[in-house]
């Protein structure tokens, strides 16, 4: 358990280099199209995923391996973040409180790196328990929704308009919703059905769920949420010319 931690966590480090320069091209590339984003997303999102890490000279990454899978039996444990300033700063904190020993039995950083594996497969089932529960929730409060059209439900219980579901999705619009807002929310949630947002955001969690001890990734969730609704209204936009832009902005 514990090797497999080390291996996230330095995926997880060196996907936080990527996640901040797409970070910084949402600003540059401010006048792209917003689906750009989505891609530029998707690339951290495969990063994550990725067995293997890539190091060059072209790389971004300062180190393939922050810290090594060796740091568990070393003398001295120390990491190799690539940055010295840093290196320099923990590895000192290491050595003064990780190190092993003599003659005890009783490894420090062995011990340190089990608790922090256990904290981090608790932090994944808290994260999977909220979206059970939360899913749960949905389902109760559209239990008595009465369809509109096809895949289209009117709900008393619900204040927004969400998809739910994932092999036959279903809109869910709020009953208090009047025919000019309904009509403009419906192309928004139709846009997100083409698209497979539904799917697209359900995987981004999971992996936020197995990465949540980062927190540039759930900056960069919570930044890809965003930019899924500005692709979205992007392509409602494009769809139907420039005369529903006013009013559709409005709404």
């Amino acid at each position: 358990m514990e090797a497999v931690f080390l291996k996230l966590l330095n995926l997880s480090i060196n996907t936080s280099y990527l996640a901040l320069a797409v970070i910084f091209l949402r600003f540059v590339l401010k006048k792209a199209p917003k689906n750009l984003r989505c891609v530029l997303w998707g690339l951290v999102a495969l990063r994550l995923v990725l067995p293997f890490s890539l190091e060059s000279v072209l790389s971004l990454l300062p180190s393939a391996e922050p810290v090594p899978p060796g740091i568990l039996l070393a003398e001295t444990p120390e990491i190799q973040s690539g940055i010295p300033v840093v290196n320099h700063a923990i590895n000192q904190i290491l050595s003064e409180n990780l190190s092993p020993i003599p003659g005890n039995s009783v490894n420090p950083m062995q011990i340190a790196v089990f608790f922090a594996s256990i904290l981090w497969l608790a932090g994944i089932a808290i994260m999977l328990f909220y979206m059970l529960v939360s899913y749960l929730r949905l389902r109760k409060n559209v239990r008595e929704a009465i369809i509109l059209q096809d895949n289209v439900l009117l709900c008393d219980k619900i204040e927004m308009p969400f998809l739910l579901g994932i092999l036959r999705p279903k809109i869910y619009l709020p009953s208090a919703m009047n025919e000019t807002d309904l009509q403009y929310v419906l192309l928004h949630e139709k846009a997100h059905l083409k698209r497979k947002d539904h799917i697209w955001k359900l995987l981004g969690f999971l992996l936020l769920s197995v990465y949540w001890m980062n927190p540039i990734l759930w900056v960069s969730y919570w930044l890809f949420c965003r930019d899924i609704e500005l692709a979205c209204d992007e392509k409602v936009l494009k769809s139907c010319g420039p005369a529903i832009k006013k009013p559709y902005r409005s709404e």
